[in-house]
């Protein structure tokens, strides 16, 4: 949990922000101002994150209604601040003072009305959405339950496309009970936006990226184009196979790929499917889940290797308190978000993850992910506190990830998990395995807030949400429902991140970053062969580097935060370009004759 986010969990205490006379506001009025301001959110910050950690972990009615009241007054107190702040609007002052004023107003990824009532109501909405999501289950029978881990756990290894469309109907259900109150939620959060000179929440979102919003959405389309080649490649290759497996009948040669097929609810991800797609039995060299599994690893033991790959460059050990009071594990007793999730408690020391973990090759990717937050947290702690965050979101999310690209069979071997190195010609499977997952992902991560946007602008109205969410899936991903769907249904709330209102374009952002940062780091390691095969664990060089850019949290403009990692100031996507070109090569071997597009 980031600042940002952390905005909606905190309680309420009254801040006591001197007012100003009369006369013109000055400099002076301006950093008193925010001196104060800062000093009262780091104590709300903390005491809210608390309040966070308890109803993700124990989600009961209790827990809800006090997040719920924290909420509407954290809500409450940050609007004010933001109100009060805009007397200094068009005032002269210091870059990194000015920067703090507009970090404030973009403090709330749900702003709330003044309204008190219609406040109160928006933020008791937020939190029943999120908890609803938590407590999500399909029921096959009043005895046979299924929680969103079973669920993920048979879409990623069942092969009957039966049970696969049952299962994601199933699931899928836990977003129509949400249709209404989210609707209601736009609408109330919009009309905060545009109290605070916003013209709705999607137009706020994309104004926190040092650029007007227009330019933002300009550079996404940058951004798509130069992958959607590689990823037009990788869909052609991956519905022939599927096609080959299940039969024309079920997946059409030359149509969308049926969402419930590729080995994950969202069809956000496709690595579970490798087996499907005919290349030889382990011609990857290696399966990391079993070579887990082999080391009769618990959770504990998952994370110790995600933390040990952050001291060998360099970083300091995760403190205590960090084994202590992370959830490692789903309870047996109660129901939690399994969602995972970086905490940053106290904004010092007290750091924390959420996780349900299980022993398998994906959970310890994403234990590298989340500590990537955990060690970028720690990193920018003596920052001011509007400071302590990433460059960008998508910085923040890209860390983790960059670090987990540099889990190659060679740092597998050196940690001792694995014998021997696979031959070189395994390289196209490993690449392939990462492209299902990495690749996959990219139009996923563009269409969530692609929707989002067009929702809160009013371009889609709630009577077409779910036709609007399905149209745009099909645009980017080339996926479709497997059975049919109506505006009964609201598919968007079945995904954490719309039901919990967390922005997503960070997700794609970081998908982009962190191959440019994994190119830098592995330049800064001195490394010069194939990108694909590097890996940096055990750089102080490479540590060091990256540990300059991450003490800079949020002080400077993001250009300025890519420029001291890789020397660029624009993100761009030719490192996931040079990283897949061997794979690109082979897939349009593979696919000569095919039609490429749906």
């Amino acid at each position: 949990m980031k600042f940002r986010l952390l905005l909606s969990f905190m309680l309420f205490f009254p801040l006591l922000i001197p007012a100003q006379t009369a006369s013109k506001p000055t400099v002076a009025d301006a950093e008193q101002f925010m001196n104060q301001a800062e000093a009262r959110l780091n104590e709300i910050v903390v005491k809210a994150s608390r309040t966070g950690w308890v109803q993700e972990n124990f989600i009961t009615d209790d827990t809800e209604a006090l997040a719920a009241d924290a909420n509407d007054q954290l809500t409450a107190v940050t609007t004010d601040l933001v109100e009060q702040s805009r007397k200094f609007d068009g005032l002269s002052m210091a870059p990194e003072l000015a920067r703090k004023f507009g970090l404030l107003k973009l403090a709330l990824t749900a702003p709330a009305p003044h309204d008190p009532a219609l406040r109160k109501e928006m933020t008791q909405i937020a939190v029943s959405l999120d908890g609803e999501y938590g407590k999500g289950k399909y029921c096959r029978t009043p005895e046979d339950c299924l929680d969103i881990t079973a669920i993920e756990k048979i879409m990623g290894e069942n092969r009957d496309p039966k049970q696969l469309q049952d299962v994601w109907v199933g699931w899928h259900k836990v977003g129509a009970p949400m249709r209404q109150r989210y609707a209601r939620f736009v609408e109330l959060s919009n009309q905060g936006a545009r109290e605070m000179g916003f013209r709705d929440v999607g137009a706020m979102w994309r104004a926190g990226y040092d650029m007007p919003p227009e330019q933002f959405s300009a550079e996404l389309d940058r951004l798509w184009l130069q992958v959607r080649p590689l990823y037009l490649s990788l869909h052609t290759f991956v519905r022939a196979r599927l096609a080959q497996h299940y039969g024309a009948g079920v997946v059409p040669p030359d149509g969308p790929i049926p969402a419930d097929l590729l080995g994950n609810p969202w069809a956000q991800e496709w690595g579970n499917i490798f087996p499907l797609l005919g290349l030889p039995e382990k011609s990857r060299g290696y399966d990391l889940t079993q070579l887990l599994q082999a080391k009769n690893l618990d959770a504990k033991g998952m994370v110790r290797y995600g933390e040990n790959f952050y001291k060998s460059l360099g970083f300091a050990p995760l403190p205590p308190a960090f084994w202590e009071r992370s959830l490692f594990t789903k309870p047996r007793d109660r129901d939690v978000v399994c969602h995972a999730s970086a905490w940053d408690v106290d904004n010092k020391d007290d750091l924390r993850i959420k996780m349900c973990i299980q022993v398998r090759d994906v959970d310890f990717v994403t234990i590298h992910h989340e500590l990537g937050h955990n060690f970028y947290q720690r990193a920018y702690k003596q920052q001011p506190l509007l400071f302590e965050n990433g460059a960008n979101d998508g910085f923040h999310e890209a860390i983790g990830d960059t670090i987990a690209l540099a889990v190659t069979p060679e740092y597998l071997q050196k940690i001792g998990l694995l014998d021997k190195l696979p031959s070189a010609d395994s390289d196209i499977p490993l690449l392939l395995k990462q492209a299902l997952d990495k690749v996959a992902f990219l139009p996923f991560g563009l269409s969530i807030d692609q929707w989002r946007w067009r929702v809160f602008s009013g371009e889609v109205t709630p009577a077409d949400y779910n036709k609007a969410w399905w149209e745009l899936r099909l645009k980017y991903q080339g996926v479709a429902p497997p059975v049919t769907r109506s505006e009964a249904d609201f598919d968007p709330g079945a995904k954490y991140h719309v039901a919990g209102n967390v922005p997503y374009m960070r997700y794609f952002l970081a998908d982009i970053l962190e191959f440019q940062f994994y190119r830098a780091m592995c330049q800064a390691s001195g490394y010069t062969g194939p990108l694909n095969r590097c890996t940096f664990y055990q750089s102080k060089e490479a540590g060091a580097k990256l540990n300059k850019m991450l003490e800079m949290g949020a002080s400077k403009p993001w250009p300025d935060a890519l420029e001291t990692l890789t020397g660029q100031r624009q993100m761009d996507a030719s490192a996931i370009l040079d990283y897949f070109a061997p794979l690109k090569k082979w897939l349009d071997e593979q696919n000569k004759g095919l039609k490429a597009g749906w």
